[in-house]
């Protein structure tokens, strides 16, 4: 009988067929013991995805990823590495081509090396006062001195890694940059102004 890694493990042909692309996006997945650990895709097609992880999973273990940008994706470990794992894609045929049309637009966004916030107007909210959670749980008050549909720069006393994933408000985003005073964040999807405006500019009861 054969193992469920050698099953679903891709073709030389089917690995031939999809281009990689070298993407920084982050994201979470879950294990088949239920467990949530946070990630990041170091490359992708729409059959297979790179991950650098501190949970690695097992040869043949079912994975189900929640990647920004992208979406759910599940797959199959088929590989590990000291700081991660790879596995395939289950995918159909149709989700696959939308994967490649993601994939495109996040490739040509990295090269361009536009961020988004760069696109979008800064503003100064009206309530600038928020916290900062870390995905540890451990929270941390913090001033909002500016933000954009894309991201926010914050003052606070304590400086997480660059690519650490946290929440500021309820809006979930990544540390992408340190200056003087505090951080700045890039959201994990764009927001639309009125989310902004209730979760900042509200009066505060």
């Amino acid at each position: 009988m054969r193992s469920a890694a050698v099953e679903f493990a891709p073709s030389r042909a089917e690995r031939r067929n999809f281009q990689r692309v070298r993407v920084k996006i982050y994201g979470r997945f879950m294990l088949e013991d239920r467990t949530e650990h946070p990630c990041q895709v170091i490359d992708m097609s729409p059959g297979n995805v790179a991950l650098r992880t501190d949970r690695i999973g097992m040869p043949g273990e079912k994975v189900i990823a929640y990647i920004d940008h992208i979406g759910r994706v599940e797959g199959i470990v088929t590989r590990t590495s000291q700081d991660g794992f790879a596995m395939t894609v289950i995918a159909s045929d149709r989700k696959k081509d939308k994967l490649a049309a993601q994939l495109t637009w996040l490739a040509n966004k990295h090269e361009l090396d536009l961020p988004e916030d760069r696109r979008h107007e800064r503003v100064a909210p009206r309530n600038p006062m928020s916290v900062l959670q870390l995905t540890d749980g451990r929270q941390y008050q913090c001033r909002i001195i500016d933000l954009s549909l894309s991201g926010a720069a914050i003052e606070i006393d304590v400086k997480p890694a660059i690519g650490i994933q946290v929440m500021l408000g309820t809006m979930r985003g990544q540390v992408v940059r340190h200056f003087e005073d505090g951080i700045a964040i890039e959201f994990a999807v764009i927001q639309r102004p009125e989310t902004l405006d209730q979760e900042f500019n509200a009066p505060r009861s």
